[in-house]
């Protein structure tokens, strides 16, 4: 399904308000609508552009890593123990 590429100029970004870039795969087929601004992609569904937050995916979010032997996150930093009183 073809996306009507007057849409495209009519949408803008539902948390900035900005515009929107048209990303597409390498077939050229129209894969998401991307704000550089928040730096959220916008998935297209069946040629529907999905504009809620809660759908979009994050430009800075690093791949999952292909391994299992990834990195252990740290631990959270401790508070120090109080001195007790002299």
């Amino acid at each position: 399904m073809s996306l009507d590429h007057r849409l495209i100029n009519l949408l803008v970004c539902p948390v900035c308000k900005g515009p929107l870039e048209l990303r597409r795969d390498e077939a050229l087929r129209p894969l998401e609508l991307v704000c550089p601004a928040d730096r959220l992609a916008f998935p297209l569904r069946d040629g529907i552009p999905v504009m809620l937050e809660s759908e979009a995916r994050s430009l800075d979010a690093a791949p999952a890593p292909a391994s299992a032997s990834a990195p252990a996150t740290p631990a959270a930093p401790q508070a120090p123990t109080p001195k007790p009183p002299t």
